[in-house]
């Protein structure tokens, strides 16, 4: 097997015992990404040099016995979380030349346990999109058929541990931007509920949304990233100071006499029927091992859609007000005669036309007259689905379900139908509304060898049952073992 091939946790089993360095390991990932990374593009900035110099920090870490799971492990960094000293656009034309001076919350973990960053991945602007089409600098592809689309908003966080350019991925998710983009490129992606992981230095989109988390080739390897990123950070006052379990022990436990639930609001019409077929066959799986299944009811499922794009569009329409060429990013031109003809100038050159899409979205669900009738009524509804989940939770452990109605579409499919585009997401987001953890991971490929993957959705700080069911799952079967033909 190469190098590339290997699980984190191989990988880093090979650096402790000192059968590998981490230079050795660096150069040969490096050498995949620029092999790969013509026909991929999953990353927009690539970190060479400061991989290298990281990597030899690691090596003396590992001679001097001091190393960490993570130590000497190359990584990619969604480009909308904040990196010290490298450009972070979020994929935008507005952000293209910004450097921040400081390192997100989950990046200076990350360091501190020993990264070796080869740079930032490529997603859909300001992590609005369901395909990463639309970046402002060009789609990433998927690994297993390159006309197809990688998922989004995460694209090419997930594109890339699939293609072998990195070990694992720090990606978001907002309404499912890190469980899609993971089924459809056949690795294993976690939202951890919100609060879990600090979002002190990540590019807001919707902020009572927005929540950081890993991709990765098994759940053993996610279980060892999620270890580093959980925690409270007093420096984000939405994180939660709740203690951080041991996430490796989670994976011993089994699934014997687990509840799961099959929401029949997940099993209804317009489910491809070779993604139902994977799924129902990963649920009888999960029952062979002495899980115990429930039909349940989630009924106000129906108005997630909705909900979203009227909450999230008006966090968007807030948090994006600060880009008016100013401050930082697209530089404002010196021949405008007004203010208002600035601002105009920046945003509308600076935004792509999703993220104005949203935006105006946004600006009229929090207008005046509209307040009530739009936002403050989908506050309301959202109350509604956490009560749905909340007596689910009181009758099974785990809920189970399809992450997307079909496996990944081909590029420009569904590009200029955004109602298409949106659906998309329509059996992810409502974990989001409700701050719930949410993870996938490969359950088949379709007869044309797209991956399909399979979700698992537990109640408030239940990350350990996720990875004990996917544990169990891929101890059971070999979907996490295939490599895409790139």
């Amino acid at each position: 097997m190469q190098l590339h091939q290997l699980s984190l946790v191989e990988a880093g089993d090979l650096l402790r015992r000192r059968q590998i360095s981490s230079v050795e390991l660096t150069q040969a990932m490096i050498a995949r990404l620029e092999a790969t990374e013509p026909n991929l593009h999953a990353y927009l900035a690539r970190t060479p040099e400061l991989a290298l110099k990281q990597a030899q920090a690691a090596d003396q870490a590992l001679a001097g016995g001091t190393a960490g799971p993570l130590t000497g492990i190359p990584a990619g960094i969604k480009d909308i979380i904040c990196t010290q000293g490298v450009t972070t656009t979020a994929a935008s034309k507005i952000l293209e030349n910004f450097v921040p001076p400081y390192d997100a919350t989950l990046v200076a973990r990350l360091k501190a346990a020993g990264l070796v960053m080869l740079g930032k991945h490529n997603l859909d602007e300001f992590a609005m999109g369901s395909s990463t089409e639309n970046s402002a600098y060009g789609p990433t592809h998927n690994p297993w058929d390159l006309k197809a689309i990688p998922g989004g908003s995460s694209g090419g966080s997930a594109a890339s541990v699939a293609a072998g350019s990195a070990f694992y991925a720090i990606g978001t998710d907002t309404g499912g931007s890190i469980r899609q983009p993971a089924s459809h490129c056949g690795v294993v992606g976690m939202k951890p509920t919100y609060g879990r992981v600090s979002r002190f230095g990540i590019v807001a989109f919707a902020s009572s949304l927005d929540q950081a988390g890993p991709f990765a080739r098994s759940v053993a390897d996610l279980a060892e990233v999620l270890q580093v990123i959980a925690g409270h950070d007093p420096a984000d006052s939405t994180s939660a100071p709740v203690p951080v379990p041991d996430y490796r022990a989670a994976l011993r436990r089994g699934v014997k006499g687990l509840k799961l639930g099959l929401p029949r609001e997940y099993f209804g019409e317009g489910i491809a029927p070779q993604v139902r077929q994977a799924v129902e066959a990963a649920i009888k799986v999960l029952e062979a091992q002495g899980a115990e299944l429930r039909e349940i009811s989630l009924p106000h499922t129906e108005y997630g859609l909705a909900v979203y794009y009227i909450i999230a569009p008006a966090e968007a329409s807030s948090n994006l007000a600060r880009y008016d060429g100013v401050k930082y990013g697209l530089s404002r031109r010196a021949e405008h005669g007004s203010l208002m003809d600035m601002y105009l100038d920046t945003r509308s050159q600076g935004f792509g036309p999703e993220v104005i899409r949203r935006i105006m979205l946004g600006t009229y669900a929090l207008s005046a007259g509209y307040y009530d009738a739009y936002y403050g009524k989908a506050g309301q509804v959202r109350t509604l689905l956490m009560r749905d989940f909340q007596q689910a939770f009181e009758q099974v452990d785990a809920i189970v379900s399809p992450v997307a109605p079909t496996a990944a579409f081909d590029l420009g499919q569904k590009v200029d139908d955004p109602m298409q585009m949106y659906l998309s997401d329509v059996f992810t987001l409502s974990t989001n509304l409700a701050g719930l953890p949410g993870m996938s991971l490969p359950c088949g490929l379709t007869s044309t060898g797209r991956p399909i993957g399979l979700q698992f959705m537990g109640p408030h700080f239940a990350e350990e049952t996720l990875l004990a069911l996917g544990q169990a799952f891929q101890e059971a079967t070999g979907h996490h073992l295939k490599h895409p033909p790139i």
